[in-house]
């Protein structure tokens, strides 16, 4: 049975323009909002784990795999999306979060970790072992060898291949991206003045090295379904910061790939124009990932609704405030972990960058038990009040004017999937999601992880 994404692989090399868009967020929010969207477009939806954030214990955000499946696939068919237009991917699955162990127990762990993603329904796996391990020898500001790269990724896709057999045989196995420039998770910690991109005979080395290894540990199969490489293409984020696509600098990573059966996948395309992001496309990055971009658009959402309930406020005195800007940042304060690496400047500059930076560190923050409680209080004060149209055009315009024309309600809830959506609908042009044709087959192996 061929997978969906090999299908898209098959329709961009005829067309040079079909895509997909993966959503790269734990975030409920987000991810209804992606399916609304899919389910406008009538598309596919691809929503992706990343390997800090679940993996077997659980991750940063408490799920293991088969839960952040769980919770996807429930918002998904509570709002009316069918099981075969949902695909879930891993990504960074690899033993970036054990770099500080011994290499034979971090790649343990992470083996382990892709079995568990795959075992959970997981059906588009992103090897990645480009980060080095304690006890391997790498040379100062150099990338960890590549052969060794492929050696572990081939490693990592044996564990793969092997739990894929115990799933039910209608289920589609696995594909697999691979590539060692991968862009760090979540934007560039440190302030850079110019992005590297790929040079086309690292993606040339790779490709041969990561298919020997394959072939080496009997792979050949699992090395069909081999769909993407990640590269860097020139686009980054960070603080303050956007690196913007120039097409002229990833030339030869076009042409190079014209000449094999594979796509790009491209990393941290968050900020990126519509126009870029529709570009990128037809140079064959046809699989964009987004993560940052739209939890930031979900922190610009309840921010505004903030300043409106501020406003109301002030003429009901019965109103209890949820006071959530002062809640997140006092719980960032409190739990500096997820941001001290990212930001930089003194206490002014640190206070202005949790709040409003590209990096959108915040968003690690959502799930806290105070910061939930906010949010809730936040909605349930905005839903018991009308939300005068006078201040919703001075915070939210965007939304004003889709609750002027009748495309959304005038309810908190309806507005902050609005605000998503707006940064998703132009992943969803750039990327030309249309229907596609998908088998019965792939529902029913979608119901048996129910």
């Amino acid at each position: 049975m061929i997978h969906p994404l090999q299908e898209l692989v098959k329709r961009h090399k005829r067309d040079g323009r079909s895509g997909i868009y993966s959503v790269c967020s734990a975030n409920p929010f987000v991810i209804e909002a992606a399916v609304h969207q899919a389910l406008e477009d009538d598309s596919l939806l691809l929503v992706e784990a990343t390997s800090n954030q679940v993996d077997q214990f659980g991750g940063y955000t408490g799920m293991k795999p088969a839960d952040f499946a769980g919770m996807v696939r429930r918002i998904a068919i509570r709002q009316g999306l069918s099981p075969e237009r949902l695909i879930l991917g891993g990504d960074h699955l690899g033993p970036n979060v054990w770099q500080n162990l011994p290499v034979r127990v971090a790649m343990d762990n992470a083996k382990t970790q892709i079995a568990t993603y795959v075992r959970a329904g997981f059906g588009k796996i992103h090897l990645d072992a480009s980060m080095p391990l304690s006890g391997d020898v790498v040379r100062e500001n150099q990338p960890l060898d590549a052969e060794l790269v492929a050696r572990r990724s081939a490693e990592l896709c044996k564990a793969a291949e092997e739990a894929a057999t115990q799933n039910p045989t209608e289920f589609p196995k696995p594909v697999y991206v691979i590539g060692t420039d991968v862009p760090i998770p979540g934007g560039a910690k440190e302030k850079v003045s110019e992005i590297r991109v790929t040079p086309a005979y690292e993606v040339e080395e790779v490709l041969e090295l990561t298919r020997n290894a394959f072939l080496q540990k009997g792979l050949e199969d699992a090395w069909q379904r081999v769909i993407a490489v990640v590269v860097q293409p020139g686009v980054e984020f960070g603080d303050n910061s956007i690196f913007e696509y120039h097409p002229e600098k990833a030339l030869h990573l076009k042409l190079l790939i014209e000449r094999t059966p594979f796509i790009y996948e491209a990393h941290s395309t968050d900020y990126q124009t519509e126009k870029a992001l529709n570009q990128m496309v037809r140079d064959h990055f046809a699989i964009l990932k987004v993560g940052p971009a739209l939890t930031f658009a979900l922190r610009e959402a309840l921010f505004a609704l903030t300043f409106i309930e501020d406003e109301l406020a002030k003429i009901h005195g019965d109103l209890k405030a949820s006071e959530l800007r002062s809640i997140v940042e006092r719980v960032m304060i409190e739990n500096p972990s997820f941001w001290q690496k990212h930001y930089h400047g003194n206490k002014q500059e640190l206070a202005f960058a949790r709040r409003f930076s590209f990096s959108d560190r915040i968003r690690y923050y959502w799930p806290q038990k105070q910061v939930q409680e906010a949010v809730n209080q936040l909605l349930q004060n905005l839903q018991k009040r009308d939300i005068p149209l006078t201040l919703l055009s001075q915070y939210l315009p965007e939304q004003y004017r889709a609750v002027r024309t009748g495309v959304i309600e005038n309810l908190p809830h309806d507005l902050i999937l609005h605000k998503i959506r707006h940064t998703l609908k132009e992943y969803a042009i750039a990327t030309g999601q249309k229907k596609q044709n998908i088998s019965s087959e792939l529902s029913k192996m979608m119901e048996t992880f129910e």
